[in-house]
């Protein structure tokens, strides 16, 4: 009687733990693999899509945002995004990811979200853009809707920090601290 009562506690306490995201510190995020448009790519500033794997995060470090289609997701971290635009760190070593959860939008906005993705990759042409029109990304890793969530990956993929919601200006900071800090390693 008592160990099926823990068993039932445990499996709730799991659950909720569960439903912030399923990243483990120092490890790869759960796999996904974005088939249906992907990621941007720029060529003569013309826009095409190609499929696109989360495996593909090694090689530098990066700072993932994981957002839905909305601007309140957008905005939730537009703090971080900018300190990261006037940070300059180098592109040979680190690289912004966004992936947009198009699965998750305003009903009918689909195309003026992805006009406005194109846009910032033809503004930033070292950013990585992914388009995720199923919210493959939200089920794997178990987020909240309409939500945005924050990855900081070293260079090999694997995470070292994340955050599912609105960072505070202290965590922004500690954020760019610890960018800083794999990029010296």
């Amino acid at each position: 009687m008592i160990l099926s009562r823990l068993l039932v506690v445990s499996i709730l306490l799991f659950s909720l733990v569960a439903s912030a995201h399923n990243f483990l510190t120092g490890h790869r995020v759960p796999p996904i693999a974005v088939t249906n448009r992907g990621e941007l790519l720029l060529n003569n500033q013309h826009i095409h899509y190609q499929p696109w794997q989360s495996s593909q995060f090694a090689g530098k470090v990066r700072v993932v945002q994981y957002i839905a289609g909305r601007t309140s997701a957008k905005n939730k971290n537009s703090m971080l995004i900018g300190a990261i635009k006037n940070a300059n760190f180098p592109t040979d070593q680190f690289q912004p990811t966004t992936i947009v959860n198009t699965d998750d939008e305003i009903p009918g906005s689909g195309y003026f979200v992805r006009k406005k993705i194109e846009k910032n990759k033809r503004r930033y042409p070292w950013a990585q853009f992914i388009i995720d029109s199923e919210g493959l990304g939200r089920k794997a890793w178990q987020l909240d809707e309409e939500s945005s969530t924050i990855l900081l990956l070293d260079k090999h993929g694997r995470v070292q920090w994340a955050k599912d919601g609105s960072l505070t200006p202290q965590e922004v900071t500690q954020v760019l601290t610890r960018v800083r800090k794999l990029l010296n390693k």
